[in-house]
């Protein structure tokens, strides 16, 4: 196995196995094993993150969707009617406008939300990542497939020329006998 994946890589890729990188020598030796590459990576890499990370993730789905925006648009016109409606009838208010409160909360929730969502687009870049390495890898593999089919194809049609060239050859020589026959039977 190990002869013939170094021959294949050094056949198909110009360079010795060892002086590939990790993916292309992993994808020789997929080639010379005859064994599939592919793989589901999107379970591969959610069976490894954590609680906080899939909690990062519920986050910013939930942060950024329009359930949250026409929630925080409703808790935000409650806040300045509720507000004002005290203000009006009470003549006090749990937040006088410029509603400094509310400022405070807004910007705790940014504070918080913000890195949250943060990590959630480094996993998603690190998962889109792997999926690109694993894209690679089986787009490779496919494209040495296929180099390797054309060979094969070329080595079938390269026999059966010379099949042909045999079968010729033999046919001349029937003919030739078969017209040397007709000449001899003209001329007695």
């Amino acid at each position: 196995m190990t002869k013939s994946k170094h021959s294949a890589s050094e056949k198909l890729l110009g360079k010795p196995f060892e002086r590939m990188d990790d993916h292309t020598q992993k994808v020789a030796r997929h080639i010379a094993e005859r064994t599939h590459i592919s793989r589901n990576t999107v379970h591969e890499f959610d069976s490894t993150i954590s609680v906080g990370q899939r909690a990062a993730d519920a986050v910013a789905r939930f942060g950024g969707s329009w359930t949250f925006i026409i929630l925080f648009a409703v808790v935000l016109v409650c806040w300045v009617i509720l507000n004002s409606y005290i203000l009006v009838n009470y003549n006090k208010a749990f937040d006088p406008y410029p509603y400094i409160l509310l400022n405070l909360f807004l910007s705790m929730l940014a504070s918080i939300q913000a890195p949250i969502i943060l990590m959630s687009q480094n996993r998603q870049a690190e998962k889109d990542r792997m999926e690109a390495e694993h894209d690679y890898e089986v787009n490779l593999k496919a494209e040495l497939e296929i180099m390797l089919l054309h060979e094969k194809i070329d080595l079938l049609r390269e026999n059966q020329w010379s099949e042909l060239i045999a079968i010729q050859k033999e046919q001349l020589q029937l003919l030739e006998k078969l017209a040397e026959k007709i000449n001899s039977t003209n001329l007695k």
